[in-house]
């Protein structure tokens, strides 16, 4: 089985083994975000004060995925590089590990969200009005989180033993379902806002299964339930990746809900408006993320065959790739931004302010794609802590102090905050291409290749 995977590999060009591993992820988070427009538009056409109330939780979701996708990064890691040692016991006991991994964190998340519910609209200075239907959204769609926990770990080992199309289909599957489910709570059962928290908590719980059952279909990870052991050592090596991820958004996501805590306090309509961007903007930056994981895995492969050419050679064709297609992006989100907006709601006021700020970060979605794939090279490598500490100076140095500068003191608006924003990217990816030439010297000086 990872005979098979390397000889496919071995007979391919980089760049097509590339191509073939992103181009499913690519689709997934473009087809996903289209539906995510579907889904936020038509919460959005219930008015300002239904997007407020559902979008107050948007941060604690990303926070919430970001863990769980960080947890996945430390065994797509692993299990890349022992496919690369062709070490099959390798990768059996990290599927293992991955499952009781998913398990433990998805229950724990279960906890912490549903007692922090009642509380999360008053952290983020929601107005009186939509704060129960805000804190009643929120306990429905974290609900499933161990099957969404699966849903997540479980694809990043999927994609580590290079199927990247199946995770695809059933993201994809889930997507569909739950703009289909959005209709039938919204408009024909008229739950409004609330109707989108019950279809997320069904096509989260459906999809999570779907994902475990191709788990343990996988034929390369050779997943049994009767051998499911726990095993001190993969598991540490695993986590000894995933916990600098997994702080490192825990920063990230946390610097963010701070910052849009300076946002939410101005008022609902700039709030909606700056929401709106943001969902907008995800679009546009599809390119990054999507080529993460294919960058990790082949640099995993890469480095368990200790072949530093290759390694170099992946980190070209990957930051090529996302810099050339994010200049693409970049330029069609400044010619449609105001299209953008008018997706989500017809408020011309949200509008018009959505469209400035969207224009203002246009020109840096390549420096933020580039980030993404920095990051998926430092995974890959299973050096983790450098964007970590990195995290640390950029988010809260620069975008978090800068922000509370600009609205606390200087008494400033929403454009500042997104120039905030901006220093924050472009100082992040200097200093992870700083890193990165640093980490593959003392790599080189080790002789770990």
């Amino acid at each position: 089985m990872i005979q098979t995977l390397n000889k496919k590999i071995q007979k391919s060009t980089l760049l097509y083994a590339f191509i073939s591993l992103a181009w499913p992820t690519v689709l997934e988070e473009l087809l996903g975000t289209i539906l995510q427009y579907v889904d936020t538009a038509m919460v959005g056409h219930l008015g300002p004060r239904a997007t407020a109330t559902v979008s107050l939780s948007s941060t604690y979701t990303w926070l919430l995925g970001s863990v769980m996708y960080a947890f996945g990064i430390g065994f797509l890691s692993y299990i890349a590089r022992a496919i690369g040692e062709k070490d099959q016991q390798k990768v059996e006991t990290a599927a293992n590990q991955a499952a009781i991994t998913a398990i433990i964190v998805g229950g724990v998340l279960t906890l912490v969200t549903v007692a922090f519910a009642p509380f999360m609209p008053i952290v983020m200075g929601a107005e009186e009005s939509i704060r129960h239907d805000a804190s009643l959204y929120f306990t429905l769609i974290n609900l499933p989180l161990i099957l969404r926990s699966c849903l997540t770990i479980f694809g990043s080992v999927i994609r580590a033993t290079g199927d990247s199309k199946t995770p695809m289909k059933i993201n994809l599957s889930i997507n569909v379902m739950n703009i289909v489910l959005n209709y039938v709570f919204i408009y024909v059962l008229k739950y409004g806002a609330i109707g989108a928290g019950y279809a997320t908590c069904i096509s989260y719980s459906i999809g999570g299964i779907i994902m475990c059952i191709a788990f343990i279909r996988n034929k390369t990870l050779n997943f049994h339930l009767n051998t499911l052991r726990f095993n001190k050592t993969v598991m540490g090596s695993c986590l000894r990746i995933s916990l600098p991820v997994v702080l490192t958004q825990i920063v990230s996501c946390m610097g963010y809900v701070v910052a849009t805590s300076f946002v939410s306090s101005m008022n609902t309509t700039i709030y909606a408006a700056h929401s709106i961007a943001i969902t907008a903007e995800q679009l546009f930056y599809i390119p990054g993320y999507g080529m993460q994981a294919a960058t990790s895995t082949l640099i995993g492969n890469a480095l368990g065959e200790a072949d530093m050419t290759k390694v170099k050679k992946v980190m070209k064709i990957s930051l090529t790739s996302v810099i050339t297609l994010m200049c693409v992006s970049g330029l069609l989100l400044f010619i449609f931004a105001e299209f953008m907006m008018g997706i989500f709601t017809t408020d011309t006021t949200v509008i018009s302010t959505g469209t400035r700020l969207l224009r203002i970060v246009a020109f840096t979605e390549p420096i933020f794609g580039s980030a993404a794939v920095m990051d998926g090279i430092y995974a890959g490598l299973g050096k983790t802590k450098p964007p970590l500490y990195i995290e640390l100076i950029t988010r809260w140095g620069i975008r978090i102090l800068g922000s509370f500068i600009c609205v606390r003191i200087l008494s400033l608006g929403i454009d500042q905050i997104w120039y905030c924003m901006i220093a924050d990217n472009i100082s992040k990816s200097i200093l992870l291409a700083i890193g990165l030439v640093i980490v593959i010297n003392r790599l080189k000086k080790k002789a770990e290749f």
